[in-house]
């Protein structure tokens, strides 16, 4: 059987996420990862406070850091390479590293990078996201458009599955949103803990110290394809698609909907929670979904999915 690996972005988080990890790999989340960040990944996941946790440029690293030693852990076990592979937001850095284009340290200073200069352009300019469920692709993009036409500050930021998509703006535009979802047939609106309006042109100022950071990274040869947020498929310059992400929707809905087209009839999702399996399976129905979210999860079923993948 076919199958594509699939690495989480933020709204997975908890405090208290990620201690078997810990236990198990010290070696890369501990002082490695401290070491680059410049604070205890260790502290900021296992105790909190939640507003530390859910301050971008801690929990970009700690998503990032948390699903790479997953995969690491789940990858000698397996029979043979994906077919493809793909992240959610933040996640598309774990599956470039899954990969092999940088190593996980390397992709680690970038995640860091990339969430400092994301919480220093919503402080800039602030927003926030929200989630519209029952809402179809075509309506989220005129309620955007039309809300934009009225002088406002809305787009479409997420696809992520049928009738589930999410927008995001400025709080007044939101409001907006909220009020008027059932226009655009919506059926309920879910505010989601974010410290910003990700993947819109509010995000513009977090362009340059990316591009700063990436100018030091000499990518490599990728050992399987990478599916981007930017283009719901492969790329030759993952470095634009990079940079492009932060202001640009993530097409996840079509990545998945590629993957499934390319082959892919077994999803795995790697890392915290289990949304992008919930995701894949909603989006191709008659696909196998398995997640990965815990070291038990490695032991107890990578046998048995290897042995589906010969």
């Amino acid at each position: 059987m076919t199958y594509a690996i699939l690495f989480p972005g933020q709204g997975i988080q908890h405090v208290g996420m990620g201690a078997d990890l810990f236990e198990k790999r010290p070696d890369l989340l501990g002082s490695t990862a401290d070491d680059i960040l410049g604070w205890s990944l260790r502290d900021v996941c296992l105790n909190g406070p939640e507003a530390d946790l859910l301050r971008t440029d801690h929990l970009q690293p700690a998503l990032y850091a948390l699903s790479y030693v997953l995969w690491d852990e789940l990858a000698p076990r397996v029979a043979k390479p994906p077919l493809g592979a793909a992240g959610h937001s933040l996640g598309e850095y774990t599956a470039l590293a899954a990969a092999g284009l940088f190593d996980f340290s390397t992709g680690l200073r970038l995640v860091a990078a990339r969430g400092r200069a994301m919480a220093e352009a919503a402080a800039r300019r602030p927003g926030g996201m929200i989630a519209v469920l029952g809402i179809e692709d075509d309506a989220a993009e005129q309620a955007a458009r039309s809300r934009r036409a009225d002088g406002g500050s809305l787009w479409v930021a997420n696809f992520n599955g049928p009738g589930q998509v999410v927008l995001a703006g400025g709080a007044q535009d939101l409001e907006w949103l909220t009020a008027n979802v059932a226009d655009f047939g919506g059926r309920r609106v879910i505010p989601l803990k974010v410290a910003g309006a990700f993947h819109t042109p509010l995000m513009d100022g977090a362009i340059a110290p990316l591009s700063t950071a990436l100018d030091h990274v000499e990518l490599a040869d990728s050992a399987f394809p990478v599916w981007t947020n930017l283009t719901a498929g492969p790329v030759d310059d993952y470095r634009t698609a990079l940079l492009r992400q932060v202001v640009a929707p993530v097409r996840f809905t079509q990545t998945l909907a590629g993957l499934g087209e390319a082959g892919a009839r077994m999803f795995l999702h790697i890392g915290p929670g289990n949304v992008t399996a919930t995701m894949a399976k909603r989006t191709v129905p008659d696909s196998e979904v398995h997640h990965f979210s815990h070291v038990a999860d490695v032991e107890e079923a990578a046998d048995r999915i290897s042995s589906l993948i010969q």
